[in-house]
């Protein structure tokens, strides 16, 4: 594969949404299936090449570096567009399942939506980060105002008043940037004083918009209030892409232009372990399945950026582990509950009961991705924590002890969260015997003996969990793409010069 080829993994999606746009229908669901399978072989494709070539870079239009726009890819772009392509192409599964891939312009939104997630992903300047997250924002509020529950009306609000000033500072802090370097291009940024205290302000207001986005404490309030009340295919692909995208430009931002700024790894430490703590037990105060992992995705946010804090190979590569894990579980968990929601008509606590007995197969699938979440064996949660965890004995003096207390307190707080779930909806009475249907204290109907989730319904979910999985029972090859890709963030010397080339 070479760098000329890396536009079509914006064109493609791009190209599938405008003709689902033109001609609705089966075709449009067929290209909804294409784009992101699509998608998921060009990371594949790319890791291959990667393997012999570290970087491939393309000036978009055959321009000169430094006015074309430049796309480039690396062992982190490979991973991530990989990943998010399976995790789109399980989420599409789901809808075409359930009946969500029918709604109109739904095939086209999620197309778009892709596109701007692989374009933010492949983007070699900052400004075109901001454009690339406007064409992932677009379709979003069309996708939240035309799914989930009635209160997405008044969540769309939020959803959209967040982003778009969360955007406005983005877009300021670009201008920031290109006022005190003169560039916003990341290869040419990475050659700018990191120490001087102008450059660093500008890059901060940006990074600062972008931890609004992925959901860092204290930034975090809108997320578990706008996300649940989508459908949950649209919750697990805003999950799987946007703030993973935000946390991806974290990474490159902070490793490629401010060379891995150490002086803050003190507050970013700090920072990262509340945003653990905080989202772990969040879901104690929650009695809906999707609300109180809402509040899990703020946790494993911090889990991820925790590795970047720590600023090693090992500490960045474990970080990369963990949100590979993370995209992962956590549409297996979402998906799981969407399952529940279709053939029992809600995902609160108080109208669901004995699921365990009820439906086996989904009990199996959903315990052994609570079990990943909590960090225990057999599961890829457990390598990230543990890596994490190696990472942090490279601190210095108490950091070690602080930084491995936080991951042991926050770990038994998810584990006390998914207890409490577990309790609630897989033990207790049968459902047609449970008070809380059909007798007063609920409006939901009651539910027969007969009543059963169809199997199809949880296979994306079952697939997503097979995956993960498969990287416990052999995660050395993610592990060695990790450390490449972090390898890559340590020293971006190959990056810059694929970028810069005439």
């Amino acid at each position: 594969m070479t760098g000329s080829l890396l536009p079509l993994l914006v064109v493609v999606p791009l190209l599938g949404a405008a003709l689902g746009a033109l001609v609705p229908g089966r075709l449009a669901r067929v290209l909804l299936v294409l784009a992101p399978v699509a998608t998921t072989a060009g990371g594949v494709a790319l890791l291959v090449e990667h393997a012999q070539t570290p970087v491939l870079a393309h000036g978009v239009g055959g321009f000169v570096p430094g006015i074309a726009i430049p796309l480039v890819s690396d062992t982190l772009t490979a991973v991530m567009i990989t990943v998010t392509g399976l995790t789109t192409t399980a989420c599409i599964a789901f809808a075409l399942v359930t009946g969500e891939a029918r709604l109109r312009f739904f095939p086209t939104l999620v197309m778009m939506l892709s596109a701007g997630v692989n374009g933010a992903l492949l983007t070699g300047d900052v400004f075109n980060l901001f454009v690339f997250i406007e064409v992932m924002l677009l379709p979003s509020y069309a996708l939240v105002a035309m799914t989930g529950t009635w209160r997405r009306l008044g969540i769309g609000r939020l959803f959209v008043v967040v982003n778009l000033v969360t955007s406005t500072i983005l877009l300021v802090g670009i201008g920031l940037v290109y006022g005190v370097a003169g560039s916003v291009n990341m290869a040419v940024l990475s050659g700018v004083d990191a120490d001087d205290p102008r450059f660093r302000l500008a890059v901060g207001v940006v990074l600062l918009a972008l931890a609004v986005k992925a959901g860092v404490v204290p930034l975090h309030g809108w997320l578990p209030r706008a996300y649940p009340a989508t459908s949950a295919t649209v919750m697990a692909l805003f999950s799987a892409l946007h703030t993973k995208v935000a946390i991806y430009a974290i990474f490159r931002i902070h490793q490629t232009v401010l060379d891995g700024a150490t002086s803050w790894m003190v507050p970013l430490l700090v920072l990262f372990g509340v945003t653990m703590l905080v989202g772990a037990y969040g879901s104690l105060g929650e009695r809906m399945i999707r609300r109180s992992l809402a509040w899990q995705m703020i946790a494993g946010v911090g889990y991820i950026l925790l590795g970047l804090a720590i600023g090693t190979q090992l500490g960045l590569a474990a970080g990369l582990f963990y949100m590979v894990h993370h995209i992962l579980v956590m549409g297996s968990l979402l998906l799981s509950s969407g399952a529940i929601e279709r053939a029992y008509l809600t995902h609160q606590f108080v109208g669901l009961s004995g699921l365990m007995r009820r439906e086996p197969l989904l009990a199996v699938v959903v315990a052994l991705a609570m079990m990943s979440l909590v960090g225990f064996p057999p599961s890829s949660g457990f390598f990230g924590k543990v890596g994490i965890a190696r990472a942090a004995a490279d601190l210095d003096g108490a950091w070690i002890w602080l930084v491995l207390g936080v991951l042991v307190v926050a770990s038994i707080g998810t584990l006390l969260a998914m207890t409490r779930l577990w309790a609630d909806v897989f033990w207790g009475p049968p459902l047609e015997e449970s008070p809380s249907r059909g007798k007063g204290h609920t409006d939901l109907p009651p539910v027969d003996a007969e009543t059963r989730m169809q199997t199809w319904s949880l296979a994306p979910a079952g697939a997503l969990l097979l995956v993960s999985l498969a990287i416990f029972v052999v995660p050395g090859p993610l592990w060695e793409l990790c450390l490449q890709a972090a390898d890559g963030l340590l020293d971006v010397t190959a990056y810059v010069e694929a970028v810069t080339a005439p």
